[in-house]
């Protein structure tokens, strides 16, 4: 199951009191940053320094430029297109290649995509903590706490139940509405849902589309930022079944137009998907079912047809399908009539219009905005040197404590020494009863 976490690391390097309210944030890239973006820039907002750390290789530089967030950037010895291309080549293999690939080959490849990704991982871990000029200056800024995506690994190899105890809090990008009843520990705060907003009015030429709908409606579809095209069969498996919905179809969607496209589909290089979504005219979303879109649809009730590629994606739509939200379909299975009768079925049968609005509904109604709350939590750390109050003691113990195994080897002991003891006393019993009976036979 893929959680992506953001952590509060203190470090205790970068530790001092100070009056001023500094802090220092080392991002993942691709989508995980547009979160932790929304965050560190309503920290900025509020008075305090934020420092982001990236290297410059970064796929999201652009959206650096026009952000609050001050940039550090250091050296990496590969380029963004090197970066782009693992993550191509990881995509191919586990959307597009693996239907048709022997297990064994499977592993190959995976295992030399992991090799090259951690290649990169080690380069950019080397960038910073071999860089002296980069730490003396890191050093020197002393930052009152260190905001950390989990997914950037660096330093020592440590276990995640190592990483997890070491961290202040835990800010969890999902919540009730999307996760099962379980306990947790005090200092994991969920925020789910941080980037949601009420829509905002559509661009003038979708908006005209969304209008021409009439009571029928629209469809919104989009498999996140890093699909860019299917193969030619299953873009018209695709396009088939979008061309018979009595809906028009806006499609998010960059590749060679396909054939059985029809006349109620509209393919975009880029939607406004959160306003989509928010307009009283939208019946359904289909999606692969990343985080941030999930969200968006449970923040404005619009119910899913989801079409999980990989990663958290499949473990997403299982909650949403469990929720009764969503209809889940196999994206190198389906066929036409499938997804035609996924849409038709969330769109007409009630049920789900009625869970997507009660899932709504249980996000709303919180008694603090995902946002404000991820933001306080920061603060709070700053405020209070650290949440050691909200840590539980287990992080601080051995494995062999933490399952009691000290414990049970204890009451082994003991009841070995009770039964050794209880024997010994009743074999010398029995053989001084013995004896006396002996002698007093002789």
């Amino acid at each position: 199951m893929l959680w992506f976490h953001v952590s509060l690391l203190l470090q205790a390097t970068f530790l001092c009191t100070v009056s001023s309210e500094k802090i220092l944030a080392w991002p993942a890239d691709a989508s995980h940053w547009l979160n932790l973006k929304l965050i560190l820039e309503e920290v900025a907002s509020r008075g305090h320094e934020v420092t982001a750390l990236i290297h410059s290789a970064n796929m999201q530089m652009d959206n650096f430029k026009s952000s609050p967030v001050k940039m550090e950037i250091f050296p990496v010895p590969f380029t963004k297109e090197r970066n782009l291309n693992i993550l191509n080549e990881f995509i191919q293999l586990w959307v597009y290649d693996t239907p048709y690939i022997s297990y064994w080959e499977f592993y190959v490849r995976t295992k030399e995509l992991l090799k090259d990704a951690v290649e990169l991982q080690m380069y950019t871990c080397d960038g910073v903590v071999k860089n002296k000029d980069l730490l003396y200056k890191l050093q020197n800024e002393k930052f009152d706490v260190v905001v950390a995506d989990p997914l950037v690994p660096c330093g020592r190899p440590a276990k995640v139940c190592e990483i997890m105890g070491k961290a202040e809090i835990w800010l969890i990008r999902t919540y009730w509405d999307f996760e099962y009843p379980r306990p947790i520990l005090p200092n994991f705060k969920f925020v789910g849902g941080l980037h949601c907003a009420p829509a905002k009015p559509l661009p003038e030429e979708i908006e005209k589309v969304v209008e021409s709908s009439g009571e029928h409606g629209i469809v919104v579809f989009s498999m996140g930022s890093m699909i860019k095209n299917f193969s030619n069969e299953r873009t018209n498996i695709i396009a088939a079944a979008l061309s018979q919905l009595p809906q028009k179809v806006l499609w998010r969607y960059s590749g060679k137009k396909p054939d059985a496209l029809g006349e109620n589909t509209i393919t975009y290089d880029w939607i406004p998907q959160n306003d989509l979504l928010g307009h009283p005219k939208t019946k359904a979303f289909i999606t692969h079912g990343g985080t941030n879109g999930i969200y968006e649809a449970i923040y404005h009730g619009v119910p899913i047809v989801g079409i999980p590629l990989f990663a958290e994606q499949p473990d997403n739509i299982v909650h949403m399908k469990s929720k009764g939200m969503a209809i889940m379909l196999d994206f190198n299975k389906m066929g036409t009539q499938d997804l035609l009768d996924a849409v038709n079925t969330v769109i007409n049968n009630p049920t789900y219009k009625e869970n997507a609005m009660r899932l709504s509904r249980i996000h709303h109604d919180q008694p603090v905005k995902p946002l404000d709350s991820a933001v306080f939590w920061i603060e709070f750390v700053m405020r209070h040197k650290g949440a050691k109050h909200l840590r539980p003691a287990s992080h601080e113990l051995t494995w062999y404590q933490y399952h009691c195994l000290d414990v049970i080897g204890f009451m082994f002991v003991c009841l070995f020494l009770f039964f050794y003891i209880t024997i010994t006393f009743l074999t010398f019993c029995y053989k001084k009863c013995c004896r006396t009976t002996k002698e007093k036979n002789q």
